[in-house]
């Protein structure tokens, strides 16, 4: 009987969640030639293909993907539940990786788990700042943030900040140069601050409501940005209208630096939400950070 050796399977597993293996290495902390290494000694040993390579990506063949369906969900128990070992420490430890924008990374979540940090050194926390929808069993998250009517049902979702506002505004130099919007549809006749979301490539179509009129207008301008922080810039230069959550642009709004139009048209609506599969048993450092953020 041949003795299996698991590091050889973690890697294969690692590689082929990762569709590349200088991310896997650098994940598992081995260099990427001894990981191409290992998997090739793991595919002599069973004499088989697991991984079908090319010089922009690596995927699993049809037999990866059997032996990744297979053990690849093991690996996830056993690491659950070595980090469910944590409970017997004094204080818990280990990663809690969480996907989510930097709008609500940097308003909310920094701010509330920073004294969790301060109190609990052992605990370690990784953001994947992205705005596309990130598969969080697939890619192996802890968690995800969205806004509550983008999440699919078999998720836990947990509210963690209150209802959010969309706010329109640019430079006073930009309204006395080029008037002011008085409904959405005036805005096709301005220059606009766009955002790109990478999940489908297209560019956002600003939403408006009001008194539950809803009106969504696609808008033009010289700039494009997939990162909502030189939004904010970008509109401080005069280089026209943005539209983000007003906490964005609070205290430019409050300094007089930008100035608000469309007011009306931007009704409150569900903020975001921490959201994890409902199968999974939480760590005791999750739960840590679950009890910070709920609101």
């Amino acid at each position: 009987m041949i003795k299996r050796n698991f590091n050889d399977l973690l890697a294969f597993v690692t590689v082929a969640r990762e569709g590349s293996f200088t991310r896997a290495a650098a994940r598992l902390g081995v260099t990427q030639s001894a990981l191409s290494q290992t998997v090739s000694g793991l595919e002599r040993q069973l004499d088989i293909r697991l991984l079908t390579r090319t010089t922009r990506s690596v995927s699993p063949t049809a037999a990866g993907e059997r032996l990744l369906k297979t053990i690849g969900h093991r690996f996830d128990e056993i690491e659950a539940e070595l980090d469910a070992l944590t409970e017997l420490r004094d204080k818990p430890a280990g990663t809690v990786r969480i996907t989510c924008g930097d709008h609500v990374l940097r308003h909310t979540l920094l701010p509330r788990l920073a004294p969790l940090m301060h109190d609990y050194p052992d605990i370690n926390l990784e953001f994947d700042v992205n705005y596309g929808f990130r598969d969080i069993v697939a890619d192996r998250f802890d968690a995800g943030v969205r806004l509550g009517d983008t999440i699919d049902k078999d998720m836990i979702a947990v509210p963690i900040g209150p209802p959010l506002r969309m706010a329109a505004v640019a430079t006073p130099a930009y309204f006395e140069a080029h008037g002011r919007p008085a409904t959405p549809a005036d805005l096709t006749g301005h220059r606009c601050i766009n955002l790109r979301f990478p999940t489908h490539g297209g560019l956002y179509a600003w939403e408006f409501d009001h008194q539950g009129r809803e009106q969504t207008v696609r808008v033009d301008g010289q700039l494009v940005f997939n990162t909502s922080p030189p939004i904010v810039d970008a509109a401080l230069h005069g280089l026209g209208i943005a539209f983000l959550p007003e906490q964005e642009f609070a205290p430019h709004l409050e300094a007089g630096r930008l100035e608000r139009v469309l007011d009306g048209w931007c009704e409150p609506f569900p903020g975001y939400y921490l959201y994890y599969p409902s199968r999974r048993q939480p760590s005791p450092a999750f739960s840590l950070v679950l009890n910070a953020l709920r609101v």
